[in-house]
């Protein structure tokens, strides 16, 4: 029960989910021990998941008094599901958190799938455009202590093949202009990623789309910009919670 309790609170603090690997660790539980108690936990419905990550569900909700967090995640939810909607493509928000690569939320269909997490995005940040996006924003100890722990290491024939070539892209990048990479962390995937500036906080929202449809990437990301630009004043609190 107290092992339960510890899961539980650790995903309240986590209003945009979090995946087992990061409870198992932040609560200090073995990771089988984990998966079995948020099994139980999820079907008990104090726990929900979406997309490999959880969070509260409506029984946990009703005892935590947590409506004023899911309605700000809601926010995000509905705003994400909109751009998807009216571009026609995935839309994935992320931040970095902690020194973490931290995928918030995505929203896609079936007809427009996300790109499957094959490999740990947090490990594999050099390698996808979220990742290098929220690198970008970082300064440079950030960015090498990034690197220090999670180093640059091939994911497809495409991902930039050393830490040092990766740091000099970062470099050059503009400061708020879209991040795109073709087939560096799945084969078959172009993603571009727009970088948002919460504060002190690097996040950035992004899509993904085949490759045989990469010359639609950077138009979408424009219209994904523009959607921003109408919406991103009122999502500010919700997203950076």
């Amino acid at each position: 029960m107290q092992r339960a309790m510890r899961l539980l609170e650790c995903v309240a603090e986590h209003a945009y989910g979090a995946p087992a690997k990061q409870l198992a660790r932040e609560t200090g539980l073995a990771l089988p021990t984990a998966y079995h108690l948020l099994r139980t936990l999820v079907h008990e419905k104090y726990l929900r998941r979406e997309k490999g990550l959880f969070f509260l569900g409506e029984a946990a909700e009703r005892l935590a008094g947590s409506g004023a967090a899911q309605k700000r995640r809601g926010t995000v939810v509905d705003a994400l599901a909109r751009w998807r909607d009216a571009i026609g493509v995935p839309v994935y928000y992320a931040m970095y958190r902690d020194g973490e690569i931290e995928i918030m939320c995505v929203s896609d269909t079936p007809g427009n799938p996300a790109v499957e997490e094959w490999a740990d995005f947090r490990e594999t940040g050099h390698a996808h455009a979220i990742g290098q996006c929220l690198l970008s924003q970082l300064d440079e100890e950030a960015r090498r202590d990034h690197l220090d722990r999670y180093p640059v290491q091939p994911v497809t024939p495409y991902t930039v093949r050393d830490g040092s070539i990766l740091l000099k892209r970062l470099e050059r990048m503009q400061r708020m202009a879209p991040v795109t990479e073709s087939q560096e962390y799945a084969l078959g995937t172009v993603c571009a990623a727009i970088p948002i500036t919460l504060g002190t906080t690097a996040a950035t929202m992004a899509i993904s789309l085949p490759s045989n449809q990469a010359d639609r990437l950077v138009p979408a990301v424009q219209r994904l910009q523009e959607e921003m630009g109408r919406l991103l004043g009122s999502l500010a609190i919700s997203i950076s919670i």
